[in-house]
This record gives C-alpha cells, structure tokens and sequence, in this order.
C-alpha cells in the first residue's frame, strides 16, 4: 500500500462548519491515479465522524488537484464554538494518512 501522503501534498481551510480540503500531486503524472483512488466514498471513509451531510469533489486537472468541499457535524466549527476542535489543516493530515492500493 502506498499513502497519499507519498504522492500528495494538502491544502485546507475552514470557515464555520465548511471545510475545504485540496489533495495536489507532486507530479502531475500521478493526478490520473489521484483522480481514480481518492473518491468521494473513500475521503468520507477516511474522515469518518469530523464529517457530515454531503462531500463535494471538484476535479482540477491542470493543476494537478482534487479540491474537497464537505461540512462539519451541526454545533462543530472552527469559528463558532469555544469547544476543542480539529482545523481543516488536521483533517487534511488525516485525509493524506489515506492509503492507496499498488
């Protein structure tokens, strides 16, 4: 198994419950294998309970990128709450934990 780690890099953002998360390829010739392993079902899989509702995808290929919009559970939000909580950086570390198949 490979992790997403190994051939991507994050970028991520929060904003009250919405979280935004963007997987890059280091290389542009691994994009295609980005676009085929990291979908919508894995990415909610990976991100487990810190999710909620819907997972958009947006394709992004000239860059080389896939860019994830999802939202938090209700009451859970960066801006909002005085409670401890994960920032769209720590999902998206945990998002690059994700291990690919060979």
């Amino acid at each position: 198994m490979t992790r997403l780690s190994t051939l991507a890099h994050g970028r991520a953002g929060d904003k009250g419950r919405l979280v935004n998360i963007s997987v890059i390829a280091y290389d542009a010739r691994d994009y295609a294998r980005l676009a085929r392993e990291v979908t919508i079902e894995r990415v909610r899989a990976q991100l487990g309970a810190a999710i909620a509702g819907d997972v958009r995808r947006y394709e992004l290929p000239h860059l080389g990128a896939l860019n994830f919009v999802m939202a938090r559970p209700a009451g859970d939000s960066v801006t909002r709450s005085l409670a401890l909580d994960a920032h769209g950086k720590s999902l998206s570390s945990l998002l690059l934990d994700l291990e690919l198949p060979e």
